[in-house]
């Protein structure tokens, strides 16, 4: 008992003057990293309470500091070096500018990009690569900074070659010192005035619509100025046209924004998905996985509209008759629980949706069989018809490959409502099949349908649009050189020969036979005549229009789907040639 104190003095207290000592003769302590400390024994209690530890901390001198340490300190300040700019090329600073009269800017800015990053890395592009490759280059101007040790002489000498490209200046840059950083305030007026930044207003529809519209006129307008300036003296000429490019680009820009407006996930009729599959394999009995990949991609809020329906009864068609009963699952050594897969993803300007099944597949010969017994198509045509372009007979009204069609659907039953409402918006539909293996439905759909690429050809005295999307090619040929059968020419193409249709008679416009060479427009028909080739007086040319839908009476007529105004102030219809040839 008497050594008790003595003891808890010298585990706890020292004796005057000690802690001066230590302070100024003990060595200053580093603590090496957990990963570099040998293993230790924590069971006991002056492991857990640290006694040991201090004890070893006290007793760590200087030159015991474990050599990776040391080496990690050196790599941390040559990393630091390096971000501080002391290693790298020198930076320039190159400025351009795209000529006014410039029929394709981006393709220019785009061949400036890919010559400057051949001498080094670009920095701080403006305006960004997308904006350049769609040609949306505000006055012309091109900013960018590049890292190259060519020299100001090696980055003219890249840029000397492209044509319609003015190199403005090339000066050394210096790059900006990183940003200190800045306390979040922590306010409430800080944080009313955060929340006041990210404010959305709600907008109805309606007014989306109208200001599409305006600014579709302005477009129209755009084209119309860009028209009469072809008129005026050459002299003259260049300020117009200057003026009518930053117009164009103004306009272009508005309308970009005015879609980004319009745009919405297509989440918004895939989530209604999970429960009508739930539902659907309640009723049949059957086990279903149904998986939904990129559904924050977005479209037009026009398109998804009328996008709805025709989803919902492919999903109804792969579970009621893709995917086949438990017991055939069983006998055909599948998994018993079916797989429906709906997959979105972006291929440029379009939207791409592939509704896929592992079901028992799509029978071609019952289809060409049952669209034979109805007299929908020939047996010449059956015989031509790949297996390809055999299973969108079931888009035909009442061409069906199920033995029973239920209420809730029928393999080819509703399927010609699904390729009319997604032609309507300008998309297409495409059926690709397996026995055994499963049924693939694809979709592909523009972005927009205000906007529209169309192959302008004349008939006679008129002008019409084909759309882009339809149009597989064009040729030449003497019509009194093509073989016929059943009165009906026939042009070859590829490995086959296509029916000749003359759209002056399809149309009934007034046009004088002319004698030799014609040009023809091969276009896609429907499911039951495939390809088909259209022929015109005279190619005019390709187009990015506006496009306007039909008022009454004209919406009635069949071969119409809607029309425009070229820059000339002619009106334009826009032909739909499926619908045309069945007229």
């Amino acid at each position: 008992m008497q050594g008790a104190p003595g003891a808890n003095a010298a585990a706890g207290t020292s004796a005057p003057g000690a802690s001066e000592r230590a302070t100024t003769s003990a060595p200053v302590t580093v603590m090496p990293p957990a990963t570099l400390m040998p293993p230790r024994d924590l069971s006991g209690p002056e492991a857990l309470y640290g006694a040991p530890v201090a004890r070893s901390l006290a007793a760590v001198p200087d030159n015991d500091i474990p050599a990776s340490v040391a080496a990690l300190a050196t790599g941390l300040k040559a990393v630091t070096s390096v971000a501080d700019g002391k290693a790298g090329a020198p930076r320039w600073s190159v400025r351009l500018r795209i000529s006014p009269t410039c029929q394709v800017p981006g393709v220019r800015a785009f061949l400036v990009h890919k010559r400057l990053s051949t001498l080094g890395t670009l920095v701080d592009l403006r305006p960004p690569l997308e904006e350049l490759k769609a040609g949306r280059i505000p006055d012309g101007y091109i900013q960018v900074d590049v890292e190259t040790g060519v020299g100001e002489a090696g980055i003219q000498t890249a840029l000397r070659n492209v044509a319609e490209v003015e190199v403005v200046s090339v000066a050394p840059s210096v790059p900006e010192p990183p940003a200190l950083p800045v306390a979040v305030p922590t306010s409430d007026a800080a944080r009313a005035n955060a929340d006041a930044g990210s404010r959305t207003v709600r907008v109805r529809t309606e007014l989306l619509d109208y200001f599409l519209d305006t600014v579709g006129e302005l477009m129209l307008a755009t084209a119309r100025l860009r028209e009469v300036g072809k008129v005026l003296p050459e002299n003259t000429r260049p300020a117009l046209e200057e003026g009518v490019y930053r117009l164009h680009t103004l306009v272009k820009d508005l309308h970009d924004k005015v879609m980004s407006a319009r745009m919405t996930p297509l989440s918004l009729i895939t989530d209604r998905l999970p429960r009508a599959a739930r539902d659907l394999a309640r009723r049949k009995e059957r086990e279903v996985e149904l998986v939904i990949t990129g559904a924050e991609i977005e479209l037009d809020r026009a398109i998804l509209d009328e996008l709805a329906d025709p989803l919902l009864h492919l999903l109804r068609n792969c579970i009621d008759h893709g995917l086949e009963s438990p017991e055939e699952r069983a006998a055909a050594k599948k998994a018993a629980r079916g797989r429906v897969t709906v997959t979105v993803r972006r291929a440029r300007d379009r939207v791409i949706i592939d509704i896929e099944d592992d079901g028992r597949g799509m029978d071609p010969a019952r289809l060409k069989a049952s669209a034979l017994k109805r007299g929908l198509i020939t047996e010449d045509a059956a015989q031509r018809l790949s297996d390809r372009d055999a299973f969108l007979l079931s888009c035909l009204p009442g061409v069906s490959t199920a033995k029973d069609i239920t209420d809730i659907s029928g393999r080819g039953v509703g399927m010609d409502a699904v390729k009319r409402v997604v032609e309507s918006v300008g998309g297409t539909l495409e059926i690709d099949s397996e026995r055994g293996r499963g049924t693939v439905f694809t979709l592909r759909l523009p972005l927009t349908v205000a906007v529209v690429h169309l192959l302008l050809v004349e008939v006679g005295e008129e002008v019409f649009g084909l759309p882009i999307a339809k149009v597989v090619g064009a040729t030449e040929a003497d019509p009194q050189a093509l073989s016929k059968s059943r009165e009906t020419a026939l042009l070859p193409h590829g490995n086959g020969l296509l029916p000749v249709h003359a759209l002056e008679v399809l149309l009934g416009v007034p046009a004088a036979p002319k004698p030799g060479f014609r040009p023809f427009v091969v276009m896609e028909g429907d499911a039951g005549t495939g390809k088909v080739a259209l022929a015109v007086d005279r190619l005019l040319g390709q187009e990015e229009v506006v496009l306007k839908p039909l008022s009454r009476p004209l919406d009635l007529l069949p071969g119409l789907s809607g029309v425009t105004i070229l820059g000339s102030g002619r009106p334009v219809f826009i032909l739909d040639v499926p619908r045309l040839l069945t007229a």
